[in-house]
Order: structure tokens, then C-alpha cells, then sequence
């Protein structure tokens, strides 16, 4: 069973996104988990315009949001690695919860919060290259959170996806690059 499924099995939103990488699956996980948010200045640009209004407010000071505030809840070998966030996204300081371990990620309970997994999984292709897709899931607990969040989500899902496909394509140019040095 996927990482993804063992964390969030039932979800009320989802995207999905894919690239084919000429490189060896342990290199493209290697690369996945060095990747940040911040090294990339337009996906740098959208976070920061995200998270301006709680600055303006002085509701934040945290630095920004990054792979680094997620919870790595597992690595299955060279073919699946998976993060959870648990928060009130929709709120302008994203209303996280400080989530120590994958077992704190499932012992959360709190019905005021959404449970995000967002993973990262290679397949092998018929073509001898790898397809990497990164998919991400998030679950309400209750109908008062998913009316909620789902405003937040048709908002921010074209940034989201923009990141994604951002994320996947340095990703790529690192992973081969990699491999062609060996």
C-alpha cells in the first residue's frame, strides 16, 4: 500500500502531477527530498504574496513555508516518499500544528484542522525512464472545515499545481544531471 494511503486514505481534495525522468529512482528521491520551495524565485514570489497579509497584520513572523515545515512521514526504499502538514490553511498564518513524528501526524485529532499528505512516488516506464508524480491530498474532518477550506483550495490550487510542476521540473534538470555525471 502507498505511503499516501496508509496517511490519508480518505480525502475531500486532490491534485496530481507527473514528469519522466531519465535518471535512477534512488537519485530522484535523493533530489526530491534536497528540493525547497524557496530555491525557486517565482514559486519564492508566490509564497511570499501568500503569506503577506498575515505579515501585514503581524499575525506571522515565521520564515516562509517550505518542505521543511512538513512532517517526513515515511520513505518506502527508492519508490515513494511522503510529508504531512496539519493546519487551518485557509487562514492567513496557515493555522499549523507542530507535528513531531509520522505516529503524532496520526494521533492528531482535532476537528478544527485539515490533514494535508503530499508524496512523491516513481514508477518505471516502458521507455526505460522513471515517471515521478507527486500528488497531494487533503481531508476534513467535518462538513464546518471543508466549507472552510474548499474556498481556500479553488484559490490557491493554480499556484499549488504551478509549484508542483515547478518542483518536478528542477527535480528533472537535477536528478539527470546527476545521473550523466556518473
Amino acid at each position: 500500500m502507498p505511503l499516501i494511503d496508509d496517511y490519508l486514505p480518505r480525502y475531500d481534495f486532490r491534485e496530481r502531477h507527473v514528469a519522466r525522468v531519465r535518471a535512477p529512482a534512488n537519485v530522484i528521491l535523493d533530489c526530491v527530498m534536497r528540493q525547497r520551495a524557496q530555491d525557486d524565485p517565482l514559486v519564492r514570489l508566490a509564497i511570499r504574496l501568500r503569506e503577506w497579509p498575515a505579515r501585514l497584520m503581524n499575525l506571522s513572523s515565521r520564515p516562509p513555508l517550505d518542505l521543511d515545515d512538513f512532517t517526513v512521514l515515511g520513505r518506502e526504499g527508492d519508490t515513494e516518499v511522503a510529508f504531512g502538514l496539519i493546519g487551518a490553511f485557509w487562514r492567513a498564518d496557515y493555522g499549523l500544528l507542530d507535528i513531531e513524528s509520522a505516529a503524532a501526524f496520526k494521533a492528531v485529532v482535532d476537528e478544527g484542522v485539515c490533514r494535508l499528505v503530499m508524496n512523491y512516488q516513481v514508477d518505471a516506464d516502458p521507455s526505460g525512464a522513471f515517471v515521478l508524480s507527486t500528488e497531494t491530498r487533503v481531508g476534513c474532518p467535518t462538513a464546518t472545515v471543508r466549507r472552510r477550506f474548499a474556498p481556500y483550495w479553488y484559490f490557491i490550487r493554480p499556484v499549488s499545481g504551478l509549484i508542483r510542476r515547478r518542483m518536478l521540473a528542477r527535480i528533472r534538470r537535477e536528478a539527470e544531471r546527476l545521473a550523466n555525471e556518473r
